[in-house]
């Protein structure tokens, strides 16, 4: 914890007196213009690889970056209600859903009862990705593929961007092209970024 602390330390006295300017500007309001949906892997950092700065981006993470279903209800919706807040209140121009290699969640569509047992509220909410790893199941037996974790967590990414178009206000911006949406995918290990391109229906590097 000691390195958190000194990190604050350094924060304070460095990066914050650096840029002193922007984050005066920033304590009035904040005005994004992007809605950033990542997984919580503490291995994805959204700033960093997009090199940007405070008030650029407005970050929703959860496990396997998902999007749920728009309803209406009367629970306490956290997810949906970011999107509902970033995309009504805040009026993001962009949304970007970002996976990653290596996922945990998405591993987890596979693992044992007993294990998912002791986790009950992550296995519920890992029901909102089963769709993907269904399609991923067809596609295995069809083309013999070896491993296909990379492809689950990239159909969980194309899944999510689906729920995101169930909520009627981002589908009338997005129809009216006042709403950009993105899928990208990160690979960890090679430090690559790939988005994915609607009409071909692949993930292309970002170069």
């Amino acid at each position: 914890m000691e390195e958190l602390f000194d990190g604050v330390k350094e924060f304070s006295n460095q990066e914050f007196e650096q840029n002193k300017l922007l984050f005066q500007k920033l304590s009035k309001k904040q005005s994004p213009h992007t809605l950033f949906i990542s997984c919580s892997d503490s291995r994805v950092v959204p700033n960093l690889i997009t090199k940007s700065v405070p008030g650029d981006l407005f970050i929703i993470r959860n496990i396997a970056n998902i999007v749920p279903p728009y309803r209406k209800s009367s629970e306490y919706l956290s997810t949906t209600s970011a999107i509902e807040y970033a995309v009504i209140v805040l009026k993001v121009k962009n949304i970007v859903v970002c996976g990653h290699s290596n996922c945990g969640g998405c591993s987890a569509l596979y693992a044992e009862n007993e294990l998912l047992n002791t986790i009950p509220h992550t296995k519920k909410w890992l029901e909102l990705a089963k769709p993907a790893k269904e399609k991923v199941e067809k596609l295995k037996a069809q083309f013999n593929y070896d491993s296909t974790d990379w492809l689950l967590e990239q159909e969980n990414i194309v899944l999510q961007i689906s729920h995101l178009l169930s909520y009627p206000f981002i589908k009338e911006q997005y129809k009216n092209k006042s709403l950009n949406i993105y899928g990208w995918y990160y690979d960890i290990e090679n430090g690559i970024v790939y988005n994915y391109n609607k009409s071909k229906k692949i993930f292309e590097r970002i170069e």
